[in-house]
């Protein structure tokens, strides 16, 4: 099946980033770093036990030089938050983006929150009950 897109609409709120839950930081760490080679770098608790997972090559403002390519991050599986991988959307409006999530049929969950040095995130769930999340990168200067 060959899939032909609109270059206009791929540049449309593009995934930029993948979140997979854990439960040994330790275990997680060496899988991914033996199997694929990924770069994996460890957050303490004041970052929520964090795990930043490089697959590509970044610049210094630490976005991918290679198009169609994105890094992730893990967090620790926990009874009342996700249990599955999701991805991450860009916007460049975080509360319009809220507004069309809404509007769309799916359910925002919380509030944006502030993660520095990256950006407004927000976290929803679509109409068939999947996890999806929004970010609104802070702009470099």
């Amino acid at each position: 099946m060959v899939l032909l897109l609109n270059k206009k609409f791929m540049s449309k709120n593009p995934v930029v980033h993948f979140e997979m839950p854990y439960e040994d930081a330790k275990r997680i760490n060496k899988f991914y770093t033996q199997a694929f080679g990924w770069s994996m770098q460890q957050f303490g608790p004041e970052m929520g036990d964090y795990i930043i997972a490089q697959t590509a090559e970044t610049d210094e403002n630490n976005m991918v030089k290679t198009p169609g390519t994105i890094n992730g991050g893990l967090f620790p599986k926990k009874q009342d938050g996700p249990l599955v991988p999701s991805v991450v959307i860009s916007v460049a409006n975080i509360k319009k983006a809220m507004l069309d999530v809404t509007n769309a049929g799916g359910t925002v969950l919380g509030e944006p929150v502030e993660i520095p040095g990256i950006g407004q995130y927000v976290s929803f769930k679509d109409t068939e009950n999947n996890r999806v999340s929004l970010l609104q990168p802070t702009k470099v200067q």
